[in-house]
């Protein structure tokens, strides 16, 4: 059974083949947060789409704190490694196998001060979590999904940075995936976007799809 707890804006607690996964942990100053930083403490990865602050978060504080492992694109792995905290670091390719998970870092249309995004598709013997990070739409993810079928897509809705309600319900008809989660909307202005559109958009376009629309700190299972 996969267990995926949002914890607000594109932070996710994920528990995975009996492995704890916290995606983009931004606890800290993120007005959707419903816990602490501290609350976090029993992590096994730490994957971290990109280095703005609002995804890089509170990760190497956490992995200090837990011995996580950081999985982040090479150049944020890097440094966390010269801070001497575990690491992986990975680019867009084929798997990299940690925890006895594997780890596909998928393309991400957005930007960055260190390496380049990604998304994270992680597989399990339980099912296959895909995290999109911060991304605009594009069509490659049409053949990740044909390779890795996904149970689980957390996709970005808000607009303005990422793709918005329309084009994120476009790129979930892609993808396919069992479950789509809305995320990285409403945490402040630039970003206020409807999920019900989404969901609507998806019903529409992928009607084998569930969308999910999660509050911060509710669960899901499947």
């Amino acid at each position: 059974m996969m267990r995926v707890k949002f914890l607000g804006h594109a932070a996710f607690h994920v528990e995975l083949d009996g492995k704890r996964l916290v995606f983009d942990p931004w606890i800290e100053g993120n007005p959707q947060s419903c816990l602490s930083v501290e609350q976090i403490d029993r992590v096994d990865l730490v994957l971290v789409s990109h280095d703005h602050d609002d995804h890089l978060g509170q990760a190497f504080e956490i992995c200090k704190r837990t011995g996580a492992t950081l999985i982040a694109v090479h150049e944020v792995a890097v440094e966390a490694a010269e801070k001497g905290l575990k690491a992986v670091g990975i680019n867009v390719g084929g798997p990299a196998r940690v925890e006895g998970l594997e780890i596909i870092a998928t393309p991400a249309v957005h930007s960055s001060k260190r390496g380049t995004p990604l998304g994270f598709i992680v597989r399990g013997r339980e099912g296959t979590v895909y995290h999109a990070g911060d991304t605009g739409l594009f069509y490659d993810i049409k053949l990740y999904a044909e390779l890795y079928p996904i149970d689980v897509a957390m996709v970005p809705i808000g607009g303005h940075y990422t793709m918005d309600p329309l084009q994120a319900a476009v790129f979930t008809s892609l993808l396919k995936p069992r479950v789509v989660i809305p995320m990285h909307y409403d945490t402040f202005p630039a970003i206020k976007a409807d999920p019900h559109l989404f969901a609507r958009e998806v019903s529409l376009r992928s009607k084998e799809t569930r969308v999910v629309i999660l509050k911060p700190c509710e669960e899901f299972e499947l």
